[in-house]
């Protein structure tokens, strides 16, 4: 009689608890990212929003940035942020309004 244990239920065992290990992290952060996106990106409650981005070049982008009263035309590169124009009229205003709720 051999007192050792089987090979394959052993290997069984460790492959199910590394399933149950690797399902429970999965649930982990997906609850994480749920409660993150819900508590500190709820983008209704910012004074300041990306509204777009458009790619120019290789790590270039034009961004428009909405702040409270304005819309900011932004120059983005790897290692600087130039400020480009301002969007203040309250035509384009609502132009961008009426693209950004299609």
């Amino acid at each position: 009689m051999n007192d050792s244990p089987d090979m394959l239920t052993t290997a069984l065992n460790l492959f199910f608890a590394l399933v149950i290990v690797l399902i429970s992290l999965l649930l982990l952060f997906y609850f994480f990212k749920k409660v993150v996106k819900k508590y500190y990106h709820n983008s209704d409650n910012m004074l300041i929003k990306v509204l777009d981005t458009s790619v120019v070049g290789v790590k270039k982008n034009i961004s428009l940035v909405e702040v409270p009263g304005a819309v900011l035309v932004l120059g983005i590169t790897n290692d600087n942020i130039s400020f480009l124009t301002k969007i203040d009229k309250k035509d384009v205003m609502k132009e961008l309004d009426k693209r950004k709720n299609e």
